[in-house]
């Protein structure tokens, strides 16, 4: 049987590297980098957040393990997302979504954290399970949750839910995701505002200011010898100089005594983690212990599930055009909603404290650089594991001091906002209904979840249980934010073209003419016609199977009209 390959016409001819291109092994390991070290800031924020809610010390080794758990575990996913996924060139990795349920469960009264005196006069084995106990209840919340990620994608409830799923109901999810986290922004800023402020101010020069600005390079080449190339070093690592810069200067106000002992910016207050740490350390399934589940864990962290269900939805048809692949269809939209669901599974399952979402910061990447190659990603897979094992490299991040993190956080949630309501494009803002929607939908969840966080015994039916589902659902913004949303938005009387639904239809088409249409030319015969979508392998063989049509992950599938 022959094989034919469908290629998309309209490819951009900007790109280095498409999707299907192999580039040479040490480009690709040079460009792997790039993806690893734009994901690593990210990843490494989460448990800045993540690990005092867990009543964790701040000196406590695990912390690095925590790190090291997340990384290893965004490899593994993204490998698998890579090669039977959806196949795009998409990073799946920890996300700050899953930190806004995870703090609203944190708070109920049950897991608060121990005064501090009482933290003080535990021993070291009681600490450790005081924390454990917490990432053990995350960890089966997280895991039972994602089922709804992979009972919509593998169903093939992906297309059915896009229907309510408007412009409208995607700006509060995504845009509460940075806005809930302001506090903690403040809380890590706050340590030093003049290391924060410098760090904001050299993330801006380093990312905007200086973007296309490229400095010369002297490098080596077999028969050509010495010569200087200019390389856009501002472009590519704009987080990773601000970090590496005001690290140093950290340092010098360290060595002189600037700043006091046990001050938060210190350079060498965190040092002994390092030490603590073994080199190598493979993460695995309930390293914290069983994981445990309750009712209100699993709804409230249904939310973060949701915002990343949204959000990863709208990158899709975005990341295919940065890398010259067709419009993906149904299939694979299907499969990569129902492969990060597993994936968010085995984050909880692995104890991670997060789940998985699509990395935005690595999309981008793929516009600045021009390389959409999926193997490229797929080093950098490699790379994560290996990075994920060697525990000591994981302990390098823990020590930044914390605040640098606070000013790289103001940033980053900032653009998470930012993110969320550039949607509102679509959308006609001179139309009244649309404003109403818009702000009661950003501004009661947090007057609502505000309230909550100071009066946490404020909802009594005379259940325990049912308070604290109540709670936990109406203390997260996300889900507040998305279900008013979306209610709103499909209920008030409003024209599709006010809406957004037009335009957003447009973006969200998730089905290339193109191929269909070459598909169906060549239907009639035994000839294999390939797309960038199909699986690797086991293709001629899924096309002998007639009931592979039905089921709606598979690049044989057909969906009725």
């Amino acid at each position: 049987m022959s094989k034919k390959k469908i290629n998309d016409k309209n490819r951009s001819s900007e790109l280095t590297y498409g999707i299907d291109d192999v580039p040479p092994w040490y480009l690709c390991l040079f460009m792997a980098l790039q993806h690893y070290l734009t994901m690593i800031g990210a990843i490494v924020s989460i448990p800045f957040i993540l690990t005092p809610a867990l009543c964790m010390a701040e000196d406590d080794p695990s912390r690095s393990h925590i790190i090291s758990t997340m990384i290893f575990v965004t490899g593994l996913v993204t490998f698998i997302q890579t090669t039977i996924g959806c196949r795009l060139p998409l990073v799946q990795g920890g996300t700050i979504s899953f930190l806004v349920p995870t703090l609203a469960i944190l708070n109920l009264p049950q897991w608060q954290c121990p005064a501090q005196e009482v933290l003080n006069q535990m021993t070291p084995e009681n600490r450790t399970e005081l924390w454990q106990i917490r990432m053990r209840e995350l960890s089966g919340a997280i895991a039972v949750s994602a089922l709804f990620q992979v009972i919509i994608g593998f169903g093939g409830i992906v297309g059915y839910l896009l229907k309510f799923i408007t412009p409208l109901t995607i700006v509060p999810t995504v845009s509460l995701v940075g806005l809930s986290l302001f506090e903690n922004a403040a809380e890590a800023a706050s340590q030093h505002w003049g290391i924060a402020a410098g760090t904001i101010i050299l993330l801006t020069m380093c990312s905007q200011i200086l973007v296309n600005v490229s400095v010369p390079c002297v490098i080596y080449r077999k028969g050509q010898g010495l010569h200087i190339t200019w390389f856009e070093l501002f472009k590519l690592f704009p987080v990773l100089l601000t970090i590496i810069t005001m690290w140093i200067i950290c340092v010098i106000l360290t060595v002189t005594n600037v700043l006091p002992a046990d001050h938060p910016a210190r350079a060498d207050n965190k040092l002994r983690i390092i030490s603590d740490s073994p080199w190598f350390r493979v993460p695995y399934p309930g390293q914290w212990g069983v994981p445990t589940v309750t009712l209100a864990g699993v709804l409230g962290m249904l939310a973060g599930v949701l915002a990343c269900t949204v959000e990863s939805i709208s990158y899709y048809p975005t990341t295919a055009r940065m890398c010259g692949a067709p419009p993906p269809p149904v299939h694979a939209i299907n499969r990569g909603i129902g492969i990060e669901g597993l994936g968010t599974m085995l984050a909880g399952l692995w104890g991670s404290g997060n789940g998985t979402n699509t990395f935005g910061e690595n999309v981008g990447t793929i516009g600045v650089t021009k390389v959409g190659s999926r193997r490229v990603i797929q080093w950098a897979c490699v790379l994560m594991i290996l990075q994920g094992i060697i525990s000591k490299f994981g302990a390098v991040f823990i020590i930044i001091p914390e605040p640098i993190i606070g000013g790289i956080f103001c940033v980053m949630f900032g653009m998470i906002c930012a993110f969320g309501l550039s949607t509102l494009q679509y959308v006609n803002l001179n139309c009244s209904r649309n404003l109403f929607i818009l702000g009661l939908s950003m501004f009661f969840p947090l007057v609502l979840s505000k309230w909550l966080l100071k009066h946490p015994n404020a909802i009594q039916t005379g259940n325990a249980l049912v308070d604290s589902v109540l709670t936990v659902l109406l203390s997260t913004t996300i889900l507040v934010g998305g279900v008013l949303g979306c209610l709103l938005d499909n209920i008030i009387p409003g024209n599709a073209k006010d809406r957004g639904l037009e335009a957003w239809s447009k973006e969200m088409e998730l089905t290339s003419k193109t191929a269909d249409k070459e598909t169906d030319e060549v239907c009639h015969t035994d000839e294999y016609v390939w797309n960038t979508f199909d699986f690797p392998f086991g293709m001629n063989l899924m096309r002998k199977w007639r009931w592979t049509r039905y089921v709606p992950f598979l690049p044989t599938y057909k969906r009725s009209s």
